[in-house]
């Protein structure tokens, strides 16, 4: 008869080990959880603005050294080439500190690969109509006349498309200088309304400067940054923005040949009569400050508010790629 085994003894199962957590650095005035903290990022970004600025005017004044530049007309090619270097002083910070915060450029409001998609095309459209209402309601009243063409022959299909890059490049560095990477790191600090209306306020006082502006154009402008918001906060990027903008200023100067604060436009399509009092006309600053445009650009928001209901805008303070490192395989 054979003696039963005896049931071996199971052996001790290994705990789990939890994986360690990776160190975080201290917080400090300097840096927070997620680290720089948004004000220290303006900081940087507008010092490496003031660089990239001061290495494009060196390179000008030694372009035009001896040359004198005297602006008395907006031009598609001064146009072009003088919003071209604002936004390269907007841009190539926004790349630097891409790389430090380790995010996308397009995280700023400009994704590439969406150019120039419905958005902008949407935008387009819609600042080209939103002008012409408002030269129309000036129309209705008596300030307002197209007196014929301004230009013939093959210079209309020329100066349409220059002036159609002249301001394509004015919606971009304008947008971008004021509602890219300053709205998206102001809004990780203090929100994104709060950081709209200062923005927005900024922007009105850079075209304070402008010769023959007016408070009244002021406070279009201001109107028009706050309306731009309101498209970026819907739409999650600043396409809309811009070829609102650009479609706007493109009817304004070219298309309709009306003063743009102060400034004759040149190789516009149409000749007008621009007269009448300055709160129809806008004066010497053009339909801008008309009484007209506020109650065009409110009408517009209040439509695009009812189409575009989401609010898509997105600003993180901790980009996913950081966020998935510090996330371990077991959570």
């Amino acid at each position: 008869m054979n003696a039963s085994m005896p049931d071996p003894i199971p052996s001790p199962q290994p705990e789990s080990i939890s994986p360690t957590p990776t160190p975080q650095p201290p917080t400090t005035i300097f840096r927070g959880a997620d680290g720089i903290r948004a004000g220290w990022r303006i900081v940087i970004y507008l010092a490496l603005a003031a660089v990239v600025a001061f290495l494009l005017l060196l390179i000008i004044a030694l372009l035009a050294r001896g040359r004198n530049f005297q602006v008395a007309q907006i031009t598609p090619l001064g146009t072009g080439l003088g919003e071209a270097a604002i936004f390269l002083v907007a841009a190539i910070p926004a790349v630097i500190m891409a790389r430090v915060e380790h995010r996308k450029f397009g995280d700023y409001g400009l994704p590439v690969r969406w150019m120039p998609g419905r958005n902008f095309w949407i935008g387009v459209l819609t600042g080209f109509v939103c002008i012409s209402a408002c030269l129309l309601g000036i129309f209705a009243f008596g300030g307002f006349h197209l007196t014929g063409l301004g230009i013939h022959g093959s210079a209309i299909p020329a100066a349409t498309v220059a002036w159609a890059i002249a301001f394509v490049m004015v919606g971009l560095a304008e947008e971008f200088s004021f509602r890219g990477y300053l709205q998206f790191t102001l809004t990780i600090g203090v929100g994104f309304w709060p950081s709209a209306f200062l923005l927005s306020a900024l922007f009105g006082l850079a075209h304070a400067r402008n010769p023959g502006e007016s408070n009244a154009g002021l406070v279009s402008v201001v109107l028009f940054g706050l309306l731009f918001c309101l498209f970026l906060r819907r739409t999650g990027n600043l396409w809309w923005a811009v070829g609102f903008h650009a479609g706007w200023d493109w009817g304004q100067t070219f298309f309709y040949g009306v003063p743009d604060s102060g400034m004759a436009p040149y190789h516009n399509l149409f000749n007008c009569d621009f007269a009448g009092p300055r709160w129809l006309t806008g004066g010497t600053v053009g339909p801008e400050a008309s009484i007209f445009t506020p109650i065009v650009l409110i009408i517009a928001a209040i439509i695009f508010s009812r189409v575009y209901r989401e609010s898509k805008y997105q600003a993180v303070s901790t980009p996913a790629r950081q966020t998935a490192k510090r996330i371990s395989p077991e959570e």
